[in-house]
């Protein structure tokens, strides 16, 4: 029961700060019109991404691609202002501060779904 209520606690946070940030206060500029640089192509499969971490740099425009490949799932980073899922499969961002972000899963999808969390560091 202790398990149930700490996950729902942290899903409520995230999706707090997810809804009470905006791109002027986050760290990166979301940003249809820019032409990325490069691509990164996040996959997903039930409780786990394809990666430990991702690589942005700095500075430089990114599309991000996300891809179900098995389950119902998401990628969010709050902190780069992203939210991709099945409906927003991609978003180009340009991150303005160096750092390691967190990036989850937000739809809940199962035993393992605390657990689908990754890294994006960017240099």
């Amino acid at each position: 029961m202790r398990k149930i209520t700490t996950l729902m606690l942290s899903m409520l946070l995230i999706f707090l700060l997810a809804a009470c940030g905006s791109s002027k206060s986050g760290s990166a500029t979301t940003d249809s019109n820019v032409v990325p640089q490069y691509e990164v192509n996040i996959s997903a499969t039930n409780y786990a991404f394809d990666k430990k971490e991702y690589r942005l740099k700095k500075g430089v425009p990114v599309k991000l691609i996300f891809n179900n490949v098995k389950g119902n799932h998401s990628a969010l980073i709050p902190q780069l202002n992203v939210q991709l899922d099945a409906s927003h499969t991609s978003a180009v961002v340009t991150p303005k501060e160096a750092g390691e972000f967190e990036m989850a899963c937000s739809i809940m999808c199962g035993t393992g779904h605390s657990q689908m969390i990754t890294k994006i560091i960017v240099e």
